[in-house]
């Protein structure tokens, strides 16, 4: 006689009591309480789960941005290095005296000097490394380094009226600031 449920003492059979033993007995309102606890721990839930999306999408947007910085940003070393051959050329191509660039055997080495600054140029170009302009601006001490002050009448205070150094820009990034002279009250 051991079928669902006794007859003698209507309780559930032994393979049913586990079930019928983690709820509560329905005694009135304990019903409605158990559900009402119920309710409140699935909205929890649902929370905590809305939570570790938001959580998980912030981590993705972070590491795919950390991804295109690195990527974006990752010849910087590199390119500080190599500025200093590119101040090196513009250099030698000064060093060499007006008359003395149109005697044949330094005309030949003036064209190499230049074919190569401007290769220089494009590579710089292509890689998002720009060159910035100076001379005629306002002091902008994000982009430029003060070096002196020249006492002029020729512009007003605070503009760049001498290039020491050439600064650059990588992407949207300062690589090297401009050396600068600046215009004084004379």
């Amino acid at each position: 006689m051991t079928d669902e449920i006794n007859d003698e003492n209507q309780t559930p059979a032994p393979d049913q009591a586990e079930a019928v033993n983690d709820a509560p007995a329905p005694d009135g309102d304990e019903p409605a309480a158990r559900i009402a606890a119920l309710e409140e721990q699935l909205a929890a839930a649902q929370q905590e789960r809305l939570y570790a999306l938001a959580d998980t999408q912030n981590v993705r947007r972070r590491l795919e941005k950390e991804l295109a910085d690195a990527r974006a940003y990752a010849a910087t070393g590199f390119a500080r290095d190599i500025l200093s051959v590119a101040d090196n050329l513009t250099r030698a191509l000064e060093a060499i005296p007006a008359d003395q660039r149109a005697v044949e055997p330094m005309k030949s080495l003036v064209a190499g000097i230049e074919a190569t600054g401007k290769e220089l140029e494009s590579v710089f170009r292509n890689n998002g490394i720009e060159k910035l302009v100076s001379l005629g601006e306002q002091l902008d001490p994000n982009r430029h380094q003060a070096m002196v002050e020249i006492p002029t009448t020729d512009a007003e205070p605070g503009i760049i009226v001498q290039e020491m150094q050439a600064g650059y820009m990588i992407k949207d990034r300062l690589l090297r600031p401009a050396l600068v002279g600046v215009a004084k009250a004379g």
